[in-house]
This record gives C-alpha cells, structure tokens and sequence, in this order.
C-alpha cells in the first residue's frame, strides 16, 4: 500500500498554481489543509478493512489517500474536471479507490446514478453498509446527508465537516432555534456528536464562518420502527412547517389525515402531548410516537395512515422547512 502524501496548505496552493488553478467559489472549493484536523475527520470514520467509504469532494486527493490506507474501497466524487484530474494523478498508485468525475447529485432529491452503481457494485445488499467520510462542500451538505439518510440502504456512520450553523440544527434540541424537522429527521434514526468546532484557519480559502466535524452513528432498532420512513418526513415536515401553531391545529388543517377535533385530541393524549403544545417543544421520541399512531390508526380503519410518504425525503423537504422558518435553502 503506498503512503499518503501529506498535502498541506503550502504545498496544495503551489500545486494549483503550477497548473494555473484557483479554487472555485461557485464550487463551494474550501480545502481541508490543517493535518491533524484531517486526520482526526478520518480517524472519526473508524475504518477498517472490510469498510466501502463514500467521499464527497475529493479535491487534490488530500483526505482520499489517507482512507485509502485504511478501506477496502473508497469511492470519491469530484464535480470539478481540474482538480480531479490532479487527484487521478496524485491517487495512482492507490488499486483500491475509485474516482468520479461528477456532480454526486442528479437532483435535489437524488443521488447520481454512476454514484449509486459503485455503491451497489461494492456494498451490495447484504453486505456491510457504506460509511460516508468527507469534507462537504457546504452547498451540497444538506441534500447529500438527506439523500443518503433516505436511501433503504444502511449508513452505519457518516462523518462529515460542515457548516457550524447546520451542525447546530443537526444536533437542535426541543425548545430551541436550532430544532427542526432536519433535527428530528436525523436524530430520530442516528446519534448525533459534534466532535470539533473548526475555525476558519483550517481551511483553504478560509471561509468567513466557522465549521464543525459532525459524526452520525446509526440506530439500526430506531430506524426500524419508524414504520413509513417517508410517512414520518412528510409528518415532521408539515409540522416544523408551522412550528408556532399548536399541534392540534396542524393536525385538524390536514384534510388527508381525515382528524376531527376530539380524535386529534385522543391521538396527541394518546401520546402523552395536549392539543396546545407546539412541534418546536416535542421531544423526538413522542414526534416517532405520534407518527406511529396515526400509521396504526389508518391500518386498523381504513383511513390514510398519516401524510402520503414524502417523494421529497432528501433535501428538498428539509429546504421547505427552513423556508418557512426563515431561512434560506442551502447550506
């Protein structure tokens, strides 16, 4: 196996100089230069031997070569033709990675089809799950972790940098700003640890707002009693959507859910919530157990279980969400 080349600050800017390149704003281009800081993302992901790991934005080559030591396979996608075509050439001597010259997005809402077929080429159903270890474009951080999240496909650990702002969210807690639909969607099936809050000096170009390494350990129990996956998005969606209103409201102004006033007021009891609490004040647990009862609820008497499952279960519904609180989509 050959050592990973250790590219610092100094030596990536040489290099994309002597090619007359310049990072790419428009590409959300923030290359991870402290070493240590790097190690430590890929030391998070806990890789072993028998481990498939996703990158998403391989840059130079950088943070690739040091998974490379450790996976049986890396899979790295780069959008950017220049700077992958300096990862090839940096990463040649690695048998064991596999580069992608493409966006790792078809659409918002889903994941691109080259990226889907190495991922069902080396993690096959039945096998281990991928784990996803990278330095995120923030552009791209949402609908990625969405995308990936929603797939029937099981992520034992994703371990990712992001934007300190959506590492907040990831881990919000009821009764805060920062809790939403993205924080129960996540919480509700992973662990969420903020492992570093990183300063702008850790990157190049730095960027004008501080970032976080953010790990995500899968609950294979709590993912598996959701029941309708997309039923529960579309739930926390709608609700998060209105966030201010009283829960019994949202419910009633659902005409799909089929709720009058006094069955809206059992189910939520039923849950050990009343009628005038808000979404943005239930814990995780009880927003998982009120989805569950209105699932049960339609099986046992033929009515709509709950919301028709989201077709939008990666990103796109989490951007609706942040909409309607205020905040802009993206990262």
């Amino acid at each position: 196996m050959p050592e990973a080349e250790r590219q610092t600050g100094t030596k990536l800017r040489e290099l994309l100089t002597a090619h007359g390149l310049n990072p790419r704003h428009d590409l959300g281009q923030n290359f991870l230069v402290d070493l240590n800081l790097l190690e430590c993302v890929v030391a998070a992901g806990e890789l072993g031997p028998d481990d498939v790991v996703l990158e998403v934005g391989t840059g130079t080559g950088g943070m690739t070569a040091f998974l490379a030591e450790r996976a049986k396979r890396v899979i790295s996608v780069e959008i950017d033709p220049n700077v992958h075509a300096l990862a090839r050439e940096k990463l040649a001597a690695f048998d064991n990675v596999t580069l992608l010259c493409t966006d790792v997005l078809a659409t918002k809402n889903r994941l691109a089809p080259e990226v889907v077929a190495e991922l069902d080429r080396w993690a096959p159903a039945g096998s281990p799950g991928p784990k996803l270890v990278a330095n995120l474009p923030y552009a791209v951080a949402t609908p990625v972790i969405g995308n990936l999240i929603a797939e029937e496909r099981e992520w034992p650990l994703l371990v990712v940098t992001v934007q300190w702002e959506l590492a907040e969210r990831m881990r919000g807690q009821p009764g805060t700003n920062d809790y939403g639909a993205l924080s129960v969607w996540l919480q509700s099936q992973y662990e969420v640890e903020v492992l570093r809050r990183l300063g702008p000096g850790a990157f190049w170009p730095r960027p004008k707002v501080d970032s976080a390494i953010v790990r995500l350990r899968l609950k294979p129990a709590a993912r598996a009693g959701l029941g309708d996956r997309g039923a529960f998005l579309e739930l926390i969606r709608r609700l998060f959507q209105q966030r201010r209103k009283v829960l019994r409201k949202v419910l009633l102004s659902q005409p799909d859910l089929g709720l009058d006033r006094t069955v809206a007021e059992r189910v939520l009891e039923e849950c050990g919530l009343t009628g005038e609490v808000r979404a943005e004040e239930v814990a995780v647990s009880r927003l998982v157990e009120l989805s569950l009862r209105l699932q049960a609820r339609g099986a046992g008497e033929g009515k709509p279980a709950t919301m028709p499952s989201s077709p939008e279960i990666g990103s796109s519904a989490m951007d609706a969400t942040r909409e309607a609180e205020g905040e802009a989509p993206g990262t």
